[in-house]
């Protein structure tokens, strides 16, 4: 449920926990960026940030907040040297009485994602206007904080189970003025490989402001067909495909994932040494649960966020092996 959570989890019991670790989990990358490139990646990286202080000073909760943070988001991807493409992923629910996919529903909504980086907020904002679940220890980074918590980012303390109903209801709060909330309901990161189990308490949000759930698969893909065919899209719109059946080398990319025992500076050196590097963002129809849930009893609100959870994180599983490439194996333009 936090933005970025680290093993070993000793000191927050209830946090899960997952197996990756970065001497297991990461590969080398496709292609490397130059010491020029790198140089000017960290640079740009820096000047977005300073940049956007005296933004997010003036920003306050206007009603531009939600633009100008996706505007800010976007810059500080292309700074580091990642490009997004965005499609839009097909539903269909079966074996399930509790929950109905709204493909209509274009309002406020939860987002529900994988948690592969710290990226992951970065690449939610700057694909859709919305409020983006933090761990608070975001709150107490020089810079980031302020940029955060400005541009409208709600803090979980990991370490404070007692705090979870009083987050539960700051994004019940946002959801019901109209504003999207972005949650990573795994709890923890993976390498992208695979993925954890999503953790219902999140979804109650969703039931008790009376909104659809949105889930979104994330995962980064690197490669010369990748990096072409992302330059191609403007990281708003939809793409046909991240070097998907275009003939071109284009593999899954570990690279930006955080996990286990990693650093912060580790990861960053790791993505702007990176070339072509591609957050690739499958949007999934919303969902609701059938029939009114809010005002129910304590067994049927935890049935139907249950079944919210179970249904968006097979959604989203289905999103990250679509058309899945290892590195090493070749897409072959049909």
């Amino acid at each position: 449920m936090s933005a970025v959570t680290h093993l070993p989890a000793a000191s927050s019991a209830w946090l899960p926990t997952s197996p990756c670790m970065p001497d297991v989990c990461l590969r080398a990358q496709a292609r490397r960026a130059g010491p020029l490139r790198r140089a000017a990646r960290m640079a740009g990286a820096a000047a977005v940030l300073l940049a956007g202080l005296p933004i997010a000073l003036a920003l306050g909760r206007t009603a531009r907040r939600g633009v100008v943070t996706m505007l800010w988001s976007r810059l500080l991807l292309r700074a580091l040297g990642v490009r997004i493409v965005t499609h839009r992923g097909f539903s269909f629910i079966g074996g399930s009485a509790r929950v109905r996919a709204v493909p209509g529903e274009d309002g406020p909504a939860l987002l529900v994602a994988n948690h592969v980086s710290w990226l992951d907020p970065l690449v939610i904002t700057a694909t859709a206007a919305c409020r983006p679940l933090a761990k608070a220890e975001v709150g107490r980074w020089p810079i980031i904080r302020t940029l955060a918590g400005r541009g409208g980012a709600l803090f979980i303390d990991r370490d404070r189970l007692s705090a979870l109903p009083g987050v539960v209801a700051d994004m019940t709060a946002a959801l019901r003025r109209g504003e999207s909330v972005a949650a990573f309901p795994e709890g923890t990161t993976w390498c992208g490989r695979e993925m954890g189990r999503f953790r219902p308490a999140v979804f109650q949000a969703a039931l008790d402001a009376g909104v659809p759930v949105r889930p979104v698969a994330l995962r980064f893909l690197e490669g010369a067909g990748a990096g072409r065919n992302a330059g191609r899209n403007t990281g708003a719109g939809r793409n046909t495909g991240a070097g998907r059946l275009t003939g071109e080398r284009v593999a899954l990319s570990t690279r930006p994932s955080y996990v286990g025992d990693d650093t912060l500076l580790a990861s960053v050196l790791r993505i702007v040494a990176t070339r072509d590097l591609v957050a690739e963002v499958t949007v999934f129809p919303a969902v609701r649960p059938v029939g009114p849930v809010a005002l129910g009893g304590p067994v049927q609100r935890r049935q139907a966020r249950t079944a919210l959870a179970r249904i968006a994180e097979a959604q989203v599983r289905t999103g990250l092996v679509t058309g899945l490439v290892e590195p090493g194996e070749q897409v072959v333009a049909a």
